[in-house]
């Protein structure tokens, strides 16, 4: 299914559906939750960010923890040992429903980190005995507690805010958790680098130059991505390697195209949970706002994020020394990206016009060349 209209179809039908299922919405019930199930679907960059959250939550319940998601971002979620359990779901209708009917009051407490899709709400007013949920939008009618999504801080906070019941607010040496990667594929990783010409001690910089793809705008211009390339190469003796999805390789390869450079493209060539390793192996990762980078600064990768059509103060690359640069004068319109109120438009300016990613067009070569200064490259 395409990602417009599942959209389309949790905004209409899951929206007339929470007004009318509004009437079963439960009270607060369960005091000291034993079993608990946490909803997060499909965002690879908020999966990432829910992480110090889940932890939090195992640490201070000792409960079950258990995560509901899609293929999209299991692998960011498996094999972590505060997780007890994940049941992965497709989008489709008949998935869901037989989610809620195998499950059916079958949790304590579900906590729904989806920022506004009217699907999770739904499914957790049917599987939960208590439901808690961001307070915006005809889903927040389905919960028995609702928390304010507060769109002035970093998303890790505000998923902390989810799971802190009590109020609790204190965030202090809060950091992104290292996802889990086995022996095996870190070994794959090892022998691919060899086999691309990567030695041990090669500065190797990762560019991630795709996006979501609910949001095409958040990409920088191929042009500049190319000449940042070279220079790193002949000024920081860099190694570059391109990281992105198997449908990014052709992108990569047209950039390949306008260096002067060699670099290495590994689009398509490792599987989820090995680029997170291949990330890992970085000194350093210019990115898009887009998934790679929030898992280049969950593996302690120093990360730089360019942003236009997103606010680095909700979405920056989390963590002490990740560089985000935004130029919030360029656009009157940015942010455009609202993900908490469904809005991901495709910029707001017509493609064939000047003004077309005029945000991200604003940052310069020399804006990140100077960044890789400051972060100390």
């Amino acid at each position: 299914m395409q990602i417009d209209f599942i959209k389309y179809v949790d905004k209409y039908i899951g929206g007339a559906l929470c007004n009318i299922l509004s009437v079963f919405k439960r009270k607060n019930s369960v005091k000291e939750p034993k079993n608990i199930l946490i909803i997060q679907l499909w965002g690879i960059g908020e999966t990432i960010c829910t992480l110090p959250a889940i932890k939090l939550l195992k640490n201070k319940t000792g409960a079950k923890v258990n995560i509901l998601c899609t293929d999209r971002v299991y692998d960011v979620y498996s094999g972590l040992n505060y997780i007890d359990n994940i049941y992965m779901i497709k989008t489709g209708f008949f998935s869901i429903l037989g989610f809620i009917l195998k499950n059916y009051k079958k949790f304590d407490l579900v906590i729904d980190m989806e920022e506004y899709l009217n699907t999770s709400a739904i499914i957790s007013l049917f599987v939960g005995r208590e439901s808690a949920g961001f307070d915006h939008g005809r889903r927040a009618s389905l919960y028995s507690k609702k928390i304010r999504y507060n769109d002035k801080q970093h998303v890790v906070y505000t998923f902390m805010d989810l799971i802190n019941l009590e109020d609790n607010r204190n965030h202090d040496n809060l950091k992104l958790e290292k996802v889990y990667v086995s022996d095996n594929d870190k070994k794959v990783v090892e022998n691919y680098l060899k086999k691309v010409g990567i030695k041990k001690n090669d500065v190797l910089i990762g560019i991630v130059v795709g996006a979501a793809e609910s949001a095409k705008c958040r990409m920088w211009p191929k042009e500049k991505f190319a000449k940042l390339a070279d220079m790193l190469i002949e000024k920081k003796n860099a190694k570059i390697i391109f990281i992105g999805a198997p449908n990014e390789k052709e992108i990569i390869e047209s950039i390949q195209c306008l260096m002067k450079e060699k670099s290495v493209c590994a689009a398509g060539t490792t599987t989820l949970k090995q680029s997170f390793y291949l990330i890992e192996k970085c000194s350093l990762v210019v990115s898009n706002d887009t998934g790679p980078m929030h898992v280049s600064a969950a593996m302690g990768v120093k990360t730089i994020g360019l942003f236009g059509p997103n606010l680095p103060k909700r979405f920056a690359p989390f963590g002490e020394g990740n560089i985000s640069i935004y130029k919030k004068n360029a656009c009157k319109l940015s942010p455009c990206i609202n993900v908490h109120k469904g809005k991901v438009p495709d910029c707001l300016y017509k493609k064939n016009s000047d003004d077309y990613q005029k945000c991200m067009k604003a940052i310069s070569v020399d804006d990140v060349m100077n960044a890789i200064e400051k972060i100390g490259l």
